[in-house]
């Protein structure tokens, strides 16, 4: 799957309306006619809008923004483009405003114990995590030094302990089959929202790690019959720790932080793994 390159964004002036308006039209494979049709609008209109004849209004910028399901993050930027303020705030997790969203997300957590459960950002560096997932982490070293090792940058992204050769890669038994797809998972999160220059860069560099092969960057399934959930396989020696995982979103998140959190809970695919994660806990 080719993706659509990312616009040349500069930090002084945003590029014009009709640009990013037609590619995020193209990312979500609309035609004019179809865009226009669910925006009650005509197609005309936005063909002038989309070539700079015309000049959007706000209501119509946050109504195309919506039926593309642009991004909040992105959509502030559509409206500066069209000589608009930004209406989307990005407040931090521990502003006062986001205490509902911050119990939300420790509720969350404290309950799927005794089992892992992380809450990460938009480029899947990780904002919270529960006991088992930091007693799990912790098997494999000193955590700080770990992190440290996997993600030179400072930040705690998952994506990159999983990859790293130093991080959970070597401990995976069916490597082969779930790097290819997470890496097609990846992909399909650069795709749907190509202006995310970080998450674009994330990509690019677990695809340099040893043990990623180039043929898997563009590699779904390719066993026949594939099961309904497939486990990620841990070796643990005379044993193997079999988890799947479920990512959980805000539904109606009207704040940058709020919507770009996700909180990815594990569960155990076996009994052993099930007995294992509650010996782990204190």
């Amino acid at each position: 799957m080719k993706n659509a390159e990312p616009l040349r964004l500069s930090p002084h002036e945003p590029p014009p309306f009709g640009s990013l308006l037609r590619q995020w039209r193209d990312v979500r494979k609309r035609s004019q006619l179809d865009l226009a049709l669910e925006a009650n609008v005509s197609q005309r209109h936005l063909s002038f809008l989309e070539s700079g004849r015309a000049q959007p209004s706000r209501e119509m910028v946050l109504q195309l923004a919506e039926v593309l399901g642009v991004p909040l993050r992105e959509r502030n930027l559509l409206m500066s483009a069209a000589g608009f303020a930004p209406i989307f705030q990005q407040r931090a997790l521990q502003n006062d405003e986001m205490k509902a969203v911050r119990e939300a997300l420790e509720l969350m957590l404290q309950h799927h114990e005794p089992y892992p459960a992380l809450v990460v950002n938009r480029q899947w560096d990780m904002v919270m995590s529960n006991g088992p997932a930091q007693r799990f982490t912790a098997m494999l070293g000193e955590p700080d030094a770990l992190w440290r090792l996997v993600d030179p940058s400072g930040g705690r992204n998952v994506m990159r302990m999983t990859f790293h050769p130093q991080g959970m890669q070597p401990l995976l038994r069916n490597w082969a089959q779930v790097a290819p797809l997470l890496l097609s998972r990846l992909q399909r999160e650069v795709a749907a929202d190509p202006t995310h220059l970080a998450l674009r860069q994330l990509l690019a560099d677990v695809c340099q790690f040893p043990g990623v092969p180039e043929t898997w960057h563009h590699q779904g399934w390719v066993l026949p019959m594939p099961p309904p959930i497939f486990p990620l396989e841990y070796d643990l020696g005379e044993h193997t720790l079999k988890v799947f995982s479920m990512v959980s979103t805000f539904g109606t998140a009207l704040d940058i932080t709020a919507e770009e959190l996700r909180v990815e809970t594990f569960f155990p695919a076996d009994d052993f793994s099930r007995d294992f994660f509650r010996m782990l806990s204190p």
